[in-house]
């Protein structure tokens, strides 16, 4: 049993730190969320005693990954949580102020009770191809809103909208090809792209995603738990006779995920034989579409899972096509 729980409120700039005490009582200090800031934190945690410390942070934006894997290379155990639980956590307790040292506080005390699993650190490769993937969405995000523009813009500004969209393509595509060398510079990383490349459906951008979040599917027990990083799995609201919601996804997930999956799901369905059975199957039961959009990224989902785990191709048979 640890004796020691360290709760962390993450923040762009800080860190709120809360050391758990053997005795409940708590020492709390704060520090930069900088490399710097990371090492003093280990130096006031060994000035404490605590060298066998369970540490607990909510996932909250990129900024907690540089803390987290700095402690867990070093032999603490590290847990990551949803900000979800820990809210929900706070309202069972009756929780009515919240600052960043309070916060701090909860998420020891729900470390310690509820005693979360230890998050796996990623790999250099990973954390690479995850701020690859991430860049990338931010530039078509940033194209977007700039074509936009020019659809409704004046002369006067005209010229002014096309030349930073002439560099965003630019720039997108010298990053999708940064890309796709970073995953074929991997011997690991390239056979697992060839493994999601034979699901139909699935595009290059979205493979690329997918081994950024899923490459190692030794992080999830099933590929349910796959499916709930990513807030697709499903929610139901019933209560005795008379509340029958309808059901939908839970989204107490990775929204960016979310995102990737939709269009790859509306190919999947639409363009794929083994897609149109699906939808079929589905529409035939009475499913609306929206529901059938959901389920079929939730099955995308699963099958990536299950070729990376079984390390074996997509085998149309296995879903009636």
């Amino acid at each position: 049993m640890t004796p020691f729980y360290l709760g962390i409120d993450v923040s762009k700039a800080k860190l709120d730190c809360a050391l758990r005490l053997p005795n409940g009582k708590f020492r709390c200090k704060v520090v930069a969320n900088t490399a710097q800031g990371h090492a003093d934190l280990v130096e006031w945690l060994a000035r404490h005693g605590a060298a066998d410390v369970h540490t607990c942070m909510e996932a909250t934006g990129v900024y907690w990954e540089n803390v987290a894997q700095f402690l867990s290379t070093r032999g603490f155990t590290v847990s990551v949580v949803n900000p979800a639980q820990i809210k929900a956590y706070g309202a069972s307790r009756l929780a009515r102020t919240k600052t960043d040292a309070v916060d701090a506080r909860l998420i020891a005390d729900f470390c310690a009770e509820r005693r979360p699993p230890a998050w796996q650190p990623f790999s250099d490769d990973e954390l690479a191809l995850r701020a690859l993937v991430l860049r990338l969405d931010a530039l078509q995000a940033m194209r977007t809103q700039e074509s936009n523009r020019l659809e409704v813009s004046r002369d006067a500004v005209r010229q002014g909208i096309r030349q930073p969209l002439d560099w965003l393509d630019q720039q997108i595509k010298s990053l999708a090809k940064e890309i796709n060398d970073h995953i074929d510079a991997n011997p690991g990383m390239k056979d697992k792209k060839a493994l999601l490349d034979s699901i139909p459906g699935l595009g290059e951008r979205t493979i690329a995603i997918l081994l950024a979040f899923f490459g190692d599917p030794g992080r999830f027990g099933n590929s349910r738990q796959a499916a709930a990083f990513a807030g697709l799995d499903p929610r139901r609201h019933e209560s005795g006779s008379s509340v029958k919601g309808k059901p939908r996804l839970s989204k107490v997930g990775h929204a960016f995920l979310r995102k990737a999956l939709y269009m790859p799901a509306m190919v999947a369905l639409y363009k794929t034989d083994w897609g149109k059975q699906f939808r079929d199957r589905l529409a035939a039961s009475g499913k609306p579409a929206k529901l059938i959009i959901g389920a079929m990224m939730r099955k995308l989902l699963h099958v990536a899972f299950g070729v990376l785990k079984s390390e074996k191709k997509f085998d149309p048979a296995l879903h009636n096509a």
